[in-house]
């Protein structure tokens, strides 16, 4: 199995409603075979038209602070929970990222990073811990499936709540000093 095949398996899917309202799926983006991993909840409105995770002003913001500490897409790969827009950008459902969650697996098993950072609250719930607060315990690292995972604030949150930048740089930082550790770059 590769990206491609499971990508090709996303755009056919109709387990969940959000298949009805979809412009475009929004599969993933960036290296292959990077050693970190970023993973948000859902598309967006931008995401949902060009079929590329993180592409308006959140992705940009995100864009920001990876060349902030000194990387880029090129050097991560990008996805959400659910690869299909809720409608106006609400927050998925449990069901939906039920019906999801799967295609994530699948791409985390293919990419096998070393190091999983979840955008934002919803990604930590659904991956490191259903209690997850983001505000409390952004930046600290846990374990997922043999794989270092850690939080931070969603970009979009960054946009809504400008005070939460600092620590997200922090956050930033500390993931690539894990990286320039553990020769993941």
């Amino acid at each position: 199995m590769t990206l491609q095949d499971i990508d090709n398996r996303v755009k056919g899917c109709i387990a969940c409603d959000l298949c009805k309202t979809r412009t475009n799926t929004v599969f993933g983006t960036g290296n292959p075979n990077a050693s970190i991993m970023f993973v948000g909840e859902a598309p967006g409105r931008n995401e949902d038209e060009t079929g590329i995770p993180f592409v308006g002003a959140a992705g940009h913001l995100l864009d920001d602070y990876l060349t902030a500490v000194g990387l880029s897409r090129e050097d991560v790969y990008i996805a959400n929970i659910i690869k299909c827009r809720p409608p106006n950008n609400r927050d998925p459902r449990p069901d939906e990222e039920d019906c999801c969650i799967h295609f994530l697996h699948e791409q985390i098993d293919l990419i096998n990073p070393k190091l999983i950072v979840c955008l934002g609250r919803i990604a930590a719930k659904r991956l490191i811990d259903p209690n997850f607060q983001v505000t409390r315990q952004h930046g600290e690292i846990y374990s997922y499936q043999g794989r270092k995972i850690m939080a931070t604030f969603h970009p979009a949150a960054l946009l809504r709540n400008p005070a939460n930048k600092v620590p997200t740089f922090t956050d930033f930082e500390k993931i690539y000093e894990i990286a320039k550790q553990e020769n993941y770059l």
